[in-house]
């Protein structure tokens, strides 16, 4: 039975595109998780030497045996994959996720969102992020959180936070802005509000929002218990999702239902192509204070491109 690691940087969101790839390949899978010391992550990979000396004492170990398959994602995670390669004869195959930064030839397999602007044969493009979410799982949240969320008036918002990263932010002032803004959507039409915030969302981002949403209804999900998310992606009418968030973008076209995305304080060419790509293919719209409706074909990647990559690798 072939071997497989999941070598990623621990990140959720990216992590959930390996593992997920994992699975829908039917694979059973070892994830690795790996940060690197001085002076690895001072240097682009390419520079990169004796790059198996690189993890972090605290990072899972990268030993032979070597597998027979790394599915990787990330700056660090894709170095230190053709150093696997290397060292074992070249009998590993790669598949890596995003832009890699090195010579595309280094790998079997390259999964690039079309905004990462990437071509090549090795390249599989894709319109949004892989992802572990399936129908099955939404129907399942919806069933679980239905009449939690009975009370709440209709139609239903449902508001996926993200957080600070290192373009846009995420903080005090900026939930409260946001707060106010969805208050006054939601109230034109009177729809209520049900908000979870991620792990990477701040309490003072959270402590903002609720001074911005004053008494419009809402739910807010204090963190406890089960957790709301797959409920809200099956519920809503309409969701919105911070801008700093390819994964649950993404993971929301899954739906077929609008998903507006709020602009954050900040800047970032690569993921403003992104959701810009989606606008343009009738996907998603960005959040201009209202909320009209629109319809689209469910968008789920995983199937086609797990297709492909059985095909290029012969499994």
């Amino acid at each position: 039975m072939a071997t497989v690691w999941c070598l990623s940087e621990g990140h959720a969101g990216m992590e959930t595109q390996v593992v997920g790839l994992a699975e829908a390949l039917g694979l059973d899978h070892e994830v690795k998780r790996v940060r690197v010391r001085l002076p690895w992550d001072w240097l682009p990979g390419r520079l990169w030497p004796w790059p198996l000396k690189a993890p972090t004492a605290d990072s899972d170990p990268l030993a032979p045996p070597w597998p027979d398959l790394v599915i990787s994602t990330g700056n660090v995670a894709a170095p230190l994959a053709v150093a696997i390669r290397k060292a074992s004869g070249g009998r590993t195959r790669l598949v890596h996720l995003q832009n890699p930064k090195l010579a595309l030839s280094h790998f079997d397999v390259v999964i690039a969102p079309r905004h990462d602007r990437l071509a090549g044969a090795h390249v599989i493009e894709t319109r949004a992020g892989l992802h572990r979410v399936t129908p099955a799982r939404i129907a399942a949240g919806a069933d679980l959180w239905r009449d939690r969320l009975g009370h709440m008036p209709h139609p239903l918002v449902g508001v996926l936070l993200g957080g600070s990263n290192r373009r846009y932010r995420l903080d005090g002032r900026a939930g409260e802005d946001l707060g106010r803004r969805l208050a006054a959507a939601a109230g034109a039409i009177g729809a209520g509000l049900a908000i979870t915030p991620s792990r990477r969302t701040a309490p003072a981002a959270l402590d903002g929002l609720r001074r911005g949403l004053g008494d419009r209804p809402r739910f807010i999900w204090d963190g406890k218990g089960d957790n709301p998310y797959f409920g809200l992606l099956g519920l809503s009418d309409h969701l919105v999702i911070t801008a700093d968030s390819v994964s649950m973008i993404s993971e929301a076209l899954l739906t077929g239902r609008p998903v507006h995305v709020a602009r954050l304080p900040g800047r970032s060419n690569r993921l403003g192509r992104f959701v810009d790509d989606l606008v343009a293919d009738g996907y998603v719209r960005w959040f201009d204070g209202s909320f009209p409706t629109w319809r689209y074909e469910p968008l789920d990647e995983m199937p086609r491109v797990a297709a492909l990559v059985r095909q290029r690798l012969g499994l």
